[in-house]
């Protein structure tokens, strides 16, 4: 007697659940060619970034460059004295 109340609420607990499955709202698919399109957005735009950053970069090395060069104009002339 205790098996089949066991059975029976185990297969009332099982369809209760799968009828909350059902319920459940489905998501709506969505189209992959706006995200396709935003991605490519986004690559351009750090393409035309990536030219200015590598520039800005090469600046900064010249200008750092240039400042060694100076302090070291500066030991010599402090040297020479």
């Amino acid at each position: 007697m205790k098996k089949m109340l066991k059975l029976v609420v185990v297969a009332l607990v099982t369809l209760a659940f799968s009828a909350v499955s059902f319920a459940a709202p489905a998501t709506p698919a969505t189209p992959a060619s706006p995200a396709v399109e935003k991605m490519e957005k986004k690559e351009e735009a750090k393409e035309k970034k990536a030219p200015a950053k590598k520039a800005s970069k090469a600046k900064a090395k010249a200008k750092k460059a240039d400042e060694k060069k100076e302090e070291k104009k500066a030991e010599k002339k402090a040297e020479t004295k």
